[in-house]
């Protein structure tokens, strides 16, 4: 019987927020998978942007090569609350997820990692 395991994101300090300071590849580190491939890592992924204006996001989840390693996703201004990247994506063999924005230090990233062994 498979057991779940809540974890936060290896990039977080205590669950808070990651902020996006890279613009470019590579980006700023947000999380790495579990090692093997007997764990999965079912990964929740939250943008907030405190800007004045939309922000292109791209999440590099496991590679950087697009369109089979990237997400895109344009980040509302501020009060837009925060906008779900990744619902749930699965990644393991300690994997990296990086992220970059079209604007340095605007973007933050939270959520949780449900580890599954």
């Amino acid at each position: 019987m498979a057991t779940f395991t809540k974890t936060l994101l290896s990039g977080s300090t205590n669950g808070r927020p990651i902020l996006v300071v890279a613009t470019t590849s590579p980006g700023t580190p947000v999380h790495t998978a579990v090692s093997g491939s007997s764990s999965l890592d079912e990964v929740w992924l939250y943008a907030h942007n405190s800007s004045a204006s939309t922000v292109k996001l791209t999440v590099e989840y496991g590679g950087v090569s697009a369109p089979t390693d990237v997400f895109e996703i344009n980040v509302g201004a501020e009060g837009t609350g925060l906008v779900l990247v990744c619902p749930g994506v699965l990644l393991q063999n300690s994997l990296l997820i990086k992220a970059f924005a079209a604007s340095a230090s605007v973007v933050t990233l939270t959520g949780y990692v449900n580890r599954i062994a």
